[in-house]
């Protein structure tokens, strides 16, 4: 090879090369459930922390946050958001799936969930909880789990509450209708409830949780991740900048409008909206915690080794 030509070649090369880099990451498709724990992922998408790295990353709206490891495992989700609990017991039932990011912290200042009670169901405290019907957005899920705990520490057997699955969307028509007692709720879905009369916040129980632990987190099949490890960085790193951009105050206004694109809310509704920190490493301790408050409650069959289901 002459070295004229061997020059045109490596030019050619040079040209070409960020192309082949932009290629080199696969398409992910992130699930979702509708909460503003997922900013984080939400303002990465819009304010072009993805595009920067080069990922293509579809964000899939999942109803209801149990299914999601299934999703994952089915490969119809690379990545996606459960609650931690929902992630566990995935893990405790089989499923080879490990942590690349986290979405949002815990927070005593937050008072954006709690129990909602139905109008004229004279529900007020844990004990009023007894032998009713209460509607929960994920059976297993962060919700369920922390209300749980939240009725065994008032005193409360919660195994005489009837809970039942109910998607986020359907708990006003539902408390209308008489067919729950209450719902275990969240904003928006929680103030659109008690601004229509349909039901009171009975408790903001969500107070009684430790500051700083995971309300969401980001998971994907170990398999993928043991493929695609350029692609999991870039995706932390995206979510880390994301973080920063969201505890600036000048940027409150660009990161409710994400929110709202993903989670399909009104301007009079986002700016009332209270936003979760953004917790985007998870830690052997945070994870630790669930585990723990889910071995309470019987929910895991297995001692889990947490630390080998966080990607370093």
């Amino acid at each position: 090879m002459t070295p004229k030509r061997r020059s045109l070649l490596w030019a050619l090369a040079a040209a070409t090369a960020p192309a082949v880099r932009a290629q080199s990451n696969p398409k992910i498709v992130f699930g979702y459930t509708a909460v503003t724990d997922f900013a984080s992922v939400f303002v990465a998408a819009e304010e072009g922390g993805f595009k920067r790295r080069n990922l293509d990353v579809e964000l899939k709206f999942i109803a209801l946050n149990s299914i999601i490891p299934a999703a994952l495992q089915s490969d119809s989700l690379q990545i996606g958001g459960p609650t931690p609990s929902v992630f566990l017991q995935a893990v405790d039932g089989g499923l080879d799936l490990v942590l690349v990011a986290g979405g949002a912290l815990t927070s005593k200042t937050i008072t954006s969930f709690g129990l909602v009670a139905r109008a004229g169901s004279g529900i007020k405290s844990a004990q009023d909880c007894v032998g009713k019907k209460i509607g929960v957005p994920g059976l297993g899920a962060f919700l369920h789990v922390t209300f749980r705990a939240w009725l065994k520490n008032s005193g409360v057997d919660y195994r005489k509450v009837h809970f039942v699955e109910v998607a986020f969307p359907q708990h006003g028509d539902l408390l209308r209708g008489g067919s729950v007692d209450a719902v275990v709720s969240a904003d928006p879905f929680m103030s659109r409830i008690t601004d229509s009369g349909a039901g009171y916040v009975a408790s903001y129980y969500s107070t009684f949780l430790p500051e700083n632990n995971q309300t969401i987190v980001h998971a994907a099949k170990r398999e993928w991740v043991a493929s695609n490890p350029a692609a999991v960085h870039a995706f932390r790193q995206a979510l880390l900048e994301s973080a920063d951009f969201m505890q600036q105050p000048k940027n409150d206004a660009k990161v409710r409008a994400a929110i709202g694109k993903y989670i399909k809310l009104p301007p009079e509704v986002l700016v009332k909206l209270q936003i979760s920190p953004p917790g985007p490493m998870v830690s052997d301790r945070q994870l630790a915690y669930w585990s723990a408050l889910m071995k309470e409650q019987d929910m895991l069959k297995t001692d889990i080794d947490v630390a080998r289901l966080i990607v370093k």
